[in-house]
């Protein structure tokens, strides 16, 4: 491939997602555009989000029309150089969109899967290249693995990345006996060493960063960077609103009133999410779990567990990125952290609304903490 050609593909979404729909471009051929900028407006029987493009330079030709529905992978735009003649743009398309056909029939997506550990199981999915120091990813409450679906293939372009269900969440297992922080990390070291997983950083999102920030506490010298995502564990406020109604909703209706409260933008939460929330809910043991998890980590209204006096002491490196309009918790939380990142426009998952922003400041910092 010339270095000056430079193609955008459909993205993957998610383990569901086969396809998507190009809803809108949002720029124009011709036009000079950034990594990072927003291209496209996408849609899959998930979510409908905007498409952050992958490189810069001048997008020279638009190969999916609007309306198309195409498979993951698919050849969506190329960006070229002025010196890239149409006929070696023509000859680009034809060869890429076959190469693509054949990757596709050769290489099934990784899939997510069961490992025992110590008296519970986990499901995780792993990707990326062998060689390196792990990065996990640990959801928020009340989520699973593909809360990490905009993040885990780019962050895997070059390190090992292992998303994973906390115990009563996903696939995971549903029993939980503990249930505050220091129950969760350490049922998330169990699973790392199941995993075979020694040394790691880690993401932890929500709740997720509470658990990443006792496990950093626990054992420093196993964990090289902790990058919290809206994190709780930096301050005591905590939507306890959102938390019960969570627990609480068992209709469609009100489910999506619920988790609309995690966005800036309603028009994320989609009717397939609603719905694949309300049959996790449904599954036996789900209720019993979040409720006893929801006790321990957030007694009395507020958060229990706060980290905020140990920070300065903390062994491995750590960052936090906030969406400024977080509703769930406040993003003047993030005060307490040196190295801190709040978007603009964006709320609780804002790894889902700037995943592309999110990712380079995750695999930048994990970067710098193995040099």
């Amino acid at each position: 491939m010339s270095d000056a050609i430079k193609p955008i593909g459909m993205p993957k979404w998610g383990l569901a997602m086969t396809e998507g729909k190009v809803n809108a471009w949002l720029v124009e051929e011709g036009a000079t555009i950034t990594e990072g900028d927003e291209i496209l407006e996408i849609e899959t029987s998930k979510i409908t989000n905007v498409f952050e493009s992958p490189v810069t330079g001048t997008l020279r030709r638009k190969v999916a029309s609007e309306g198309e529905t195409l498979p993951v992978g698919a050849l969506l735009g190329v960006v070229a150089d002025a010196s890239v003649s149409d006929a070696e743009l023509d000859a680009f398309v034809e060869q890429t969109r076959q190469a693509q056909a054949e990757a596709a029939a050769e290489a099934p997506p990784p899939e997510p899967v069961l490992t025992e550990a110590e008296g519970w199981t986990v499901r995780n999915l792993r990707m990326g290249p062998e060689e390196g120091v792990p990065l996990v990813l640990i959801h928020g409450f009340g989520g699973d693995l593909l809360s990490w679906q905009f993040n885990q293939p780019d962050l895997a372009a070059d390190r090992p990345v292992v998303a994973l269900d906390l115990p009563g969440h996903g696939g995971s297992s549903k029993s939980v006996t503990g249930g505050d922080v220091a129950w969760l990390a350490a049922q998330v070291r169990s699973a790392l060493a199941a995993l075979g997983i020694g040394r790691a950083h880690l993401a932890g999102q929500s709740l997720g960063g509470a658990v990443a920030l006792q496990m950093a506490l626990d054992e420093p010298d196993r964990i090289a960077s902790v990058s919290l995502v809206c994190p709780s564990g930096l301050g005591r406020e905590i939507n306890m609103d959102y938390i019960g109604g969570f627990i609480a909703a068992d209709r469609r209706r009100e489910m999506k009133a619920t988790v609309e409260a995690l966005f800036v933008d309603p028009a994320f939460v989609s009717r397939d999410m609603v719905d694949d929330l309300l049959k996790y809910k449904r599954l036996d043991g789900v209720l019993a779990a979040l409720r006893t998890i929801a006790d321990a980590v957030f007694a009395g209204g507020q958060q229990a567990q706060v980290f905020t006096d140990r920070l300065a002491t903390m062994k491995p490196p750590v960052q936090v990125i906030w969406g400024e309009a977080d509703r769930i918790i406040p993003a003047a939380h993030a005060q307490a952290v040196p190295t801190r990142h709040v978007l603009p426009g964006t709320g609780h998952m804002v790894h889902i609304e700037r995943p592309a922003e999110v990712n380079r400041l995750i695999a930048e910092f994990a970067a710098a903490a193995d040099r």
